[in-house]
C-alpha cells in the first residue's frame, strides 16, 4: 500500500500539523481521528487494514489529519467562547490548508472531498461537511455526538450560545439558507450508529439529525445497526466496509 507522511507549519494554527495519506488513487476521503486522537490512529487501531482492499484497488484514498481536541472541546480550563475560537482556527486549517492540499495531491482541482470519522471523528466529519458543503461531498460518520451540550464536553444548555455554530443539532435545526440546503440535497450523507453498549447518547443525536434531515427534505442515509452493535472498532470496521462497498464499488 502506498503511504505518505506530510508535515507543514500551519499559518491558521501557528504550529506544525502532520497528515498521512493512504492509497495511490480513488475518491478522496478526509479522516478525522477519535477524541484526542492522532493522525496515525486509523492505522494503529486497525481500520486501514480492515478497508485495505478498497485502498489498494484505487477505490478510495484516505487523508488522515491530526485532531485539535485538547485545545478545543476537551480544553475544560477555558471558556466555551475560547474553545470555539480555537476550533474556528482548526476549521480554517481544514478548509484553507488541508482541502487545497488534497485537491492538488489528487490532481483534481474541483473535486469535493468526502469526510469520515468514528466517535469524535464523526462529529468533525459531520460538522465540517455541514459548514462547507461546497468543499465537501458528504460524510460517512459512525457513532458520533452531534450536539455540544453533552457531559462529554463539559457543556450545558446555557453554554450553547458561544458554540452554537459548531453544534450541528442546534444550527442545522435553524438552517433555512437555500444555498446550504441545495448543497446538502446533492451530497452523500451517511450517518450510522449501533444500538449496543456505549451508544445511548450517540443514538439520541443521530435520531435528532434524522428528524431534521427529514423535516428539511434532505436525503440522508441514517442507519441504526443492531442492539449487539457496540461503540467500538470491530463494528466500525464492518460499517466502513459496508458503506464503502455500497457508495462506490466492491474491490
Amino acid at each position: 500500500m502506498h503511504v505518505e507522511d506530510h508535515l507543514w507549519f500551519s499559518p491558521c494554527l501557528s504550529q506544525n500539523m502532520p497528515l498521512r495519506v493512504y492509497g495511490h488513487w480513488g475518491v478522496p476521503i478526509l479522516v478525522f481521528p477519535c477524541s484526542l486522537g492522532r493522525y496515525f490512529d486509523y492505522e494503529g487501531m486497525g481500520m486501514i487494514e480492515a478497508i485495505s482492499p478498497y485502498i489498494e484497488a484505487g477505490i478510495v484514498k484516505l487523508y488522515c489529519v491530526e485532531s485539535l481536541d485538547a485545545e478545543t472541546w476537551y480544553n475544560f480550563g477555558v471558556s466555551p467562547a475560547e474553545r470555539d475560537r480555537r476550533y474556528q482556527e482548526y476549521d480554517s486549517y481544514i478548509v484553507n490548508e488541508v482541502a487545497p492540499f488534497i485537491r492538488n495531491h489528487c490532481q483534481q482541482p474541483e473535486v469535493r472531498i468526502m469526510t469520515n470519522g468514528c466517535s469524535m471523528g464523526a462529529y468533525h466529519a459531520v460538522n465540517m461537511f455541514l459548514k462547507h458543503p461546497d468543499c465537501f461531498a458528504g460524510c460517512i460518520a459512525l457513532s458520533g455526538l452531534y450536539r455540544l451540550d453533552r457531559r462529554e464536553f463539559g457543556l450545558q444548555a446555557d453554554d450553547i450560545g458561544p458554540v452554537y455554530f459548531n453544534s450541528p443539532v442546534h444550527y442545522l435545526a435553524g438552517m433555512d439558507n437555500p444555498w446550504f440546503l441545495d448543497w446538502y440535497r446533492k451530497s452523500r450523507i451517511v450517518i450510522c450508529v449501533g444500538q449496543g453498549a456505549w451508544e445511548d447518547e450517540t443514538q439520541e443525536d443521530t435520531r435528532s439529525l434524522e428528524h431534521i434531515f427529514l423535516d428539511k427534505h434532505i436525503p440522508a442515509w441514517i442507519d441504526f445497526w443492531g442492539h449487539d452493535v457496540d461503540h467500538d472498532w470491530p463494528w466500525w470496521y464492518q460499517q466502513m466496509r459496508y458503506f464503502l462497498g455500497s457508495l462506490y464499488q466492491e474491490p
